[in-house]
């Protein structure tokens, strides 16, 4: 009976440590699309973490993906958004628009457009998302221009870079 419950601990115990961990990473994808002129942008997050961050700042309950999610959700995503990212191209400010969110399995994305860009050289980013509720948090931005791709990781005490083009 030793044995068993000996062989028992040594295989089970490091299982709970792996599935107790949980890490806090979101994705920011940005595009030039020369051809329609714009930056297209997706973000994805972890949904539990976003719903969670959106409840406390704004005190609501989204509840996604139930019948109790709040049908107007689509604007406090976009208002949390505008708060948490800003873009520069080629050293001028730029706004984005908003286009929308879907869900996928845990995650939510997010689509958002940069319109009337001619050409890019530089894509400053600053990007606080999740970070406020998450100490551990890392955002991980990738650019495409053209052919070229660049990637940096923020995070809470770096929540700003630029990836050269």
């Amino acid at each position: 009976m030793n044995i068993q419950k000996t062989i028992f601990l040594l295989f089970i115990i490091p299982l709970f440590s792996f599935a107790a961990h949980k890490y806090y990473l979101s994705l920011t994808q940005i595009k030039f699309k020369p051809e329609a002129k714009s930056i297209q942008i997706i973000i994805n997050v972890f949904m539990d973490d976003i719903e969670l961050a959106l409840n406390k700042d704004y005190n609501i309950d989204l509840q996604l993906t139930t019948k109790k999610e709040l049908p107007n959700n689509d604007v406090y995503f976009e208002k949390y958004l505008r708060e948490k990212l800003q873009f520069t191209i080629d050293g001028t400010p730029k706004k984005f628009n908003y286009i929308g969110k879907e869900y996928e399995n845990d995650l939510v994305y997010f689509y958002l457009e940069i319109e009337n860009i001619a050409s890019v050289k530089n894509i400053q980013i600053t990007n606080k998302i999740l970070t406020k509720h998450f100490p551990d948090q890392q955002n991980l931005v990738k650019t495409k221009v053209g052919k070229v791709n660049k990637s940096i990781l923020l995070n809470k005490d770096e929540t700003s870079g630029t990836l050269e083009h």
